[in-house]
């Protein structure tokens, strides 16, 4: 077991891993297959934490001159010694990351961009003294790293400095060392998404469309680019003139291993850290994303599981990666539910089936949710959904990856289900008159009814559990808004854990509730059973100490959108 290696979690700086006895993923053949399938500029797109900051800071220690060169001791690149002796630590290298270039109006956003410009500029500061610059040229160093006169950690760059600011550098670094240069630009389409929220994205667009047609179209001093972002921007709004760039998207085979990890690579770390028996639970919940011919794992929950794992005592799998961003591509997509989006395609997608939509990889930020046809295509590019078996042209049948993006898909139907139940307070009312008195048939039909108002579970081979979980979240977006009374799940009562528990004080009434998902139609089957759960269990221990004087014992079977409810008094 490595127990000396630490896991890497929110560390994307490549040596910070290598020298300080991180885990690593080796994604060293990149480098190889980067420079036998050339291409001038090479664009990357991959959906959020799927290690595409890490892969630039391996190329920048990789290409750059006077790098360490003994990070790469011991991986795959280091296997191919003539390919070291041309590239490793040879040239110069501009690495750039945009992803905080952004701000909530475009001055403050320029300025962003122009410290992101300067800073990178800062770390070449012996050009001052260059035999090979002359004094223009360091005049024009000068206005790259030349700061706000009223904010010294802010860099004061014209329009005209900052749009010609990666050329410029570019131009006086090979002049140095008297080599072309190489770009890196990571998440170069966050200022794009950002410009696009708060309403400036024409100005935005305008200043990196210009910055990008110098420094990668006209740039005499450029050896090659390589920029990584979540969608491929359209060639007519940003890569306008580009000499044939490299598109490395989710559905080309070229490269298609390098982002995310491969299943041999997650039992090994799962190995290394003596967790080999958490496979089956890991590749359910964080596998599944198709790139081209490669099924992948999210890298940032394989890493965050295992820490789990690790450190508590807790082995119940969650979402560490929708926890990430704020989820508004997928909340935006559930809220057209009839206006575009049919609940039937909700409800084969979250079965584990498919959807056949037509894929338009070249987006831009300020149409992107203009048709459900383009929200398709945007769900796909940022990882919500990913292809299943072969395109037909630009024909992609569409799936939800794994179980965790499945449970976020969950989460947003649920919701809007309870935007819907919060509206008929009568309804929830008389359900609840009915629960409490103990009505199983008008319970029964007021529960069908509510379960109208959302989608239906199909009987496929998505896991039980699943399921019923889907149909617990129902009924607990109904009892909610129930006041007055104490409602409690998945809490542990007698000798396991109940799915529902319900406390009325005032009335000394107490109502225990098991549900269960009634495979083939099965509804009497699966009452028995919820039934026997709760007796075997003593689920109504909590009930019986907190002095419920009487006690309701629900078992509810749902299959799609019919139930059957069977009802003891304790």
């Amino acid at each position: 077991m490595l127990e000396n290696k630490k896991l890497p979690i929110g560390i994307d700086d490549f040596a910070k891993i290598r020298k300080d006895g991180f885990y690593y993923v080796d994604k060293t053949e990149l480098i190889r297959e980067l420079l036998s399938n050339w291409g001038e500029v090479n664009l990357f797109t991959r959906p959020r934490r799927f290690g595409k900051s890490l892969n630039m800071s391996m190329l920048k220690y990789f290409f750059e001159t006077g790098t360490d060169q003994s990070l790469f001791d011991g991986l795959a690149v280091s296997r191919e010694p003539q390919l070291c002796e041309s590239y490793l630590g040879q040239y110069p290298v501009i690495s750039i990351s945009l992803k905080t270039a952004h701000a909530d109006h475009y001055e403050a956003a320029r300025k962003e961009l122009a410290s992101v410009i300067g800073s990178e500029a800062l770390r070449f500061r012996f050009l001052l003294d260059s035999e090979g610059l002359n004094a223009d040229d360091k005049r024009l160093y000068s206005q790259l790293i030349a700061s706000d006169s009223t904010n010294r950690e802010t860099f004061d760059m014209s329009r005209t400095v900052l749009t010609g600011s990666l050329k410029n550098l570019s131009m006086l670094l090979q002049k140095h060392y008297g080599k072309k240069v190489i770009i890196l630009i990571d998440e170069y389409d966050v200022p794009l998404a950002k410009a696009n929220e708060h309403g400036y994205y024409r100005e935005m667009i305008g200043i990196i469309r210009a910055m990008f047609d110098a420094a990668l179209k006209s740039n005499e001093h450029l050896y090659f680019a390589v920029l990584t972002g979540c969608l491929r921007v359209s060639k007519e709004s940003i890569f306008t003139g580009l000499n044939n760039p490299k598109m490395y998207t989710l559905l080309d085979a070229e490269c298609d291993e390098y982002f995310g990890f491969t299943d041999e690579e997650v039992r090994e770390m799962l190995a290394s850290y003596g967790l080999s028996e958490y496979y089956e639970t890991t590749k359910e919940w964080y596998d599944g994303y198709q790139v081209a011919r490669t099924s992948v794992y999210n890298p940032w929950d394989v890493i965050n599981w295992c820490n789990q794992l690790l450190t508590s005592p807790n082995k119940i799998p969650k979402s560490y990666w929708a926890n990430s961003s704020g989820n508004e591509e997928l909340r935006k997509f559930i809220g057209r539910l009839g206006d575009g989006v049919t609940k039937a395609q909700l409800e084969r997608l979250v079965a584990g089936q498919t959807v056949q939509k037509k894929i338009e990889e070249q987006l831009t930020y300020d149409s992107m949710y203009d048709t459900i046809e383009n929200m398709w295509s945007l769900l796909f590019a940022t990882g919500y959904l990913t292809q299943s078996g072969i395109p037909s042209g630009n024909l992609v049948r569409l799936t939800i990856p794994n179980a965790e993006v499945r449970s976020i898909f969950t989460e947003f139907i649920l919701n809007l289900f309870e935007e819907e139940v919060a509206k008929d307070g009568e309804a929830v009312d008389a359900f609840c008159r009915a629960l409490k008195t103990g009505d199983v048939t008008e319970t029964e039909r007021l529960f069908t009814k509510f379960m109208d108002k959302t989608i239906s579970i199909r009987d496929t081979a998505v896991k039980k559990e699943f399921k019923e979980n889907f149909y617990h979240g129902v009924l607990l977006g109904i009892l909610m808004f129930k006041s007055g009374w104490s409602v409690d799940s998945n809490r542990e009562s007698g000798e396991g854990y109940y799915d529902i528990a319900i406390e009325i004080e005032d009335e000394s009434i107490g109502i225990i509730i098991e549900v269960k998902y009634a495979e083939n139609e099965k509804f009497d089957t699966a009452c028995e059973e919820a039934m026997k759960q709760m007796d075997d269990n003593d689920y109504m221990a909590e009930l019986r100490q907190d002095d419920m004087q009487t006690i309701l014992k629900y078992g509810i079977a749902c299959y799609k959108k019919r139930c059957r409810i069977v009802m003891q008094k304790v």
